[in-house]
Parts: structure tokens; sequence; C-alpha cells
């Protein structure tokens, strides 16, 4: 089976399916500026260079600090690059996060992620989670205005369920979802279906396999030593043949860990070798 090597995202825009998180630019406990900010660049360039043209962050991440350092790295942006980004989290400290939904937040952070990132339009904004204390409708409805003018392009969702994102779609078209999912943590597989029949993309945050199924003897370290491949690229080429929706987002401060991620893209198995894993990792 030949898997997709690129997806168009909202119908229009094609982008590399292995992209680059940009949440681990940050401090520790994804807090503040980073131990060496000249690094955190040199991976934003890296990753461009390896063509990664799918990079993904969030206006918490520091909070403002991710979303900076990329508009410092990158803008003006290579043609084709496509930057995401997030905004309905707040922050109180390291590894804190509490979700605000209204409108008028919401839209002050997408104004403020504009200039951040030193773009004119946000190619993807998604609510980074439903706010249970506001309506969806009211938090959808403020980005709806800015797409109307032209500051987003395209809108998506961060931990849902299929039934929130039908809620959400009588509001705006919603392109994207973004939930945690990889091979030994499937909780959000109904959500997955619901992405692939109706062509959303599917972006799963915390994409390598953790857990027993990681550890060194285990079924995934025992299937990578194997194949000669890493534990990571395993995960990361597992989620890439899963779905053709899916667009694996693995984040890292580091160049060397970087170029082995997009490394990955290249891995490929057997049906035989991935239905052995499967059944291994659901065994």
């Amino acid at each position: 089976m030949s898997i997709p090597k690129t997806f168009k995202l909202g119908g229009d825009l094609e982008i590399n399916r292995l992209g680059f998180g940009a949440m681990r630019i940050t401090g520790d406990g994804i807090w503040g500026e980073p131990k060496d900010r000249e690094n955190a660049k040199r991976v934003l360039r890296r990753a461009v260079e390896l063509s990664v043209n799918f990079i993904d962050t969030a206006d918490s991440y520091g909070p403002a600090v991710s979303e900076g350092l990329i508009g410092e790295a990158l803008a003006p942006y290579a043609k084709g690059v496509v930057v995401a980004t997030k905004g309905g989290l707040t922050r109180q400290g390291p590894n804190r996060w509490a979700p605000v939904g209204r409108a008028e937040y919401l839209t002050q952070q997408a104004e403020l992620s504009l200039r951040f990132l030193k773009v004119d339009r946000i190619d993807l904004w998604q609510l980074h989670r439903i706010d249970p204390k506001v309506p969806v409708e009211e938090s959808l409805g403020a980005m709806k205005k800015l797409q109307q003018q032209g500051k987003i392009r395209h809108i998506g969702l961060s931990e849902v369920k299929p039934a929130e994102i039908e809620q959400a779609r009588k509001v705006v078209e919603i392109v994207s979802v973004q939930n945690k999912y990889n091979i030994s943590d499937r909780a959000h597989e109904d959500t997955l279906e619901y992405c692939e029949k109706h062509k959303i993309a599917f972006i799963p945050w915390f994409p390598v396999a953790a857990g027993k199924l990681a550890q060194p003897g285990g079924v995934l370290d025992s299937a990578a030593k194997k194949h000669g491949v890493t534990v990571s690229q395993l995960s990361l080429a597992w989620l890439l043949h899963r779905s053709p929706v899916m667009l694996p987002i693995p984040g890292t401060s580091s160049v060397a860990h970087l170029e082995e991620n997009v490394k990955a893209a290249e891995v490929t198995l057997s049906d035989a070798d991935w239905a052995e894993i499967e059944k291994a990792a659901k065994g």
C-alpha cells in the first residue's frame, strides 16, 4: 500500500504529512524562554531545510515565546510553509493550563499571534480547548469574524469528540482536529474515524509511543531493532501508515533529534509487518 506523502489542509494548502510541533522550543514546563534562543531558531530553520512545511504552535507555549521565535527565525516564510497556532488556554506557571474561551479574549490572542508570527493571516487557527464556561458557538463565532476579515484562513479544534466537532461545524468549517494519540494510546479512535470520513486533518499530539510498548525489550523496541530504526521513528511511521488524514507533529529542541524524526517519513514496512506490530501492540 503506498502511503501519501502530502495532505491538502482545508482542501487548498498542500503540506508534507510529517510536521513539527513547536512546544518544546520554550523553557521547562513549556514556560518562559528556552535555555538557548539561537539553538531554538536553528531547529526551526533546519526543519524547513528538511522540507518540513507544517509547523504547529500555540499562543500559550511560553506563553508568547514559541510564536515569537517562529516569527524571528522564519519570517518572511519560505513558499509553501504553513504555520498553525492555537488559542484558548491561559498559563499560570510551568505545566499549568486553564481554558478561557471568551470571544474578546480569543480575538485579542489571535491578533497577538498575527503580530508574533509576523503574518497578515493565520493559515490555521485552532481552539486549544473548549471552555466549559463558554458556549463553543461564542468562541468560534469570534474566530469566524476574523476569518471573514481575512485574518484567519482555516479553523480547527483540539481535544474533542465527534459530537463536539458536529456542534462546531454548525458555526464554522472545521478542517483539523488535534487530539492525543499514538500507537499505545488510542482513546480517540472514534474521533480519528470521524475525521477520516469527513476528510478532516487529524493532528496527533504526543505522537511517540510511551509506556510498556516502548520500553527496552518491549514490542516496539523489538520491532524497531528488527527494522533498523528507533522507537520514535517507528511510532511516527506507524501514524503515517495508520491513516492518510494523519499529520504527526513531533517536537524537539535538538537538531539531531529533529533530523532523526524527519527520517521516519522514509520508513517503509510491509503490510504484514505493520499487522504484526498492530497485533502485538493490542495484545
